[in-house]
């Protein structure tokens, strides 16, 4: 099979999804990576480059969502879908969006400037603010009271737009949940940005835990993705959701990914044959039907 990587500038240098790529060359597959920021993009024939996959790894606003998206227009299945991407890159989409379908997400409050803060209600502290196109865990605060914001001094300040959330105790560090289709893997507890050093380790996978995570991909139309939640009095709470994440020490991640691509561009390749057969036999059916009429 034949797959292409479309790669932007920013992760270049990442393992992911590079190592995915790599793997399946040595399965034997054709592999070319796309970086956007250093060539064109012929969109004239885009159908017929030969292409059983596309898979992505983007930013928010990068140029390969674009490309992503033509080739899901042109009937070219896609890893992660556009969809998909954009509902969970845009946090504020994210966030109202789970809120909507009963995710547990904490009440949130866009904010385009970290200046309006002050119109938050002050029962609603402590917060947590953090840019709404966010990555990597940075840039991050914790305001505990609205005193806080005449010291607050925030260096995206001027370059993003923010969301304030409000923080609920927990169990001070962070669960990654990573997940390829339906399967779910170990969950790893992480150092949170508020909270000081943990150790990283692995922790059971609870039946709620498990749930909540394949109602987040299903809702969404996630293949590859992660979520960040906490152990809250109240239950899990949703504090971030990924797409095409790193994955990082999750065992045999690697092999997962790579095989999990190839079944979906497979799977997709058999739905496409299927269409067309279908197609060809009603062409067939209709054609004899006519001749039939005409025979009369």
């Amino acid at each position: 099979m034949r797959f292409c990587f479309i790669v932007e500038e920013k992760y270049r240098n990442d393992p992911m999804p590079l190592v995915i790529a790599d793997q399946l060359l040595q399965w034997g597959h054709k592999v070319d990576v796309l970086e956007p920021q250093a060539t064109v993009t012929c969109l004239s024939d885009l159908a017929m480059q030969g292409y059983d996959a596309y898979v992505l790894k983007s930013l928010a606003e990068g140029p390969g969502m674009s490309i992503l998206a033509a080739a899901e227009a042109v009937g070219i299945p896609t890893i992660n879908n556009s969809r998909a991407i954009r509902l969970v890159r845009d946090k504020a989409v994210a966030a109202a969006f789970a809120r909507a379908h009963g995710l547990p997400i904490p009440p949130t409050y866009f904010v385009a400037h970290p200046r309006l803060l002050k119109q938050i209600p002050a029962e609603d502290y402590p917060l947590v603010l953090k840019p709404s196109n966010g990555s990597s865990c940075e840039g991050i605060y914790r305001l505990n009271s609205p005193a806080d914001l005449a010291a607050l001094e925030i260096a995206e300040a001027d370059d993003s737009f923010f969301l304030a959330q409000r923080y609920a105790e927990n169990t001070v560090f962070d669960i990654k949940v990573y997940v390829t289709g339906k399967e779910v893997y170990v969950p790893i507890a992480k150092k949170s940005p508020l909270h000081s050093d943990v150790d990283e380790k692995f922790i059971p996978l609870t039946p709620e835990l498990r749930k909540l995570t394949l109602q987040v991909g299903k809702l969404f139309g996630l293949d590859i993705y992660g979520i960040d939640v906490v152990e809250t009095p109240q239950g899990l709470a949703i504090l971030d959701i990924n797409d095409f994440p790193s994955f990082a020490r999750v065992p045999r991640a690697v092999v997962s990914i790579s095989e999990y691509v190839l079944h979906a561009a497979k799977n997709a390749e058999r739905k496409r044959i299927a269409r067309m057969e279908r197609k060809l036999h009603y062409q067939a059916t209709r054609k004899k039907n006519l001749v039939l009429v005409d025979s009369k």
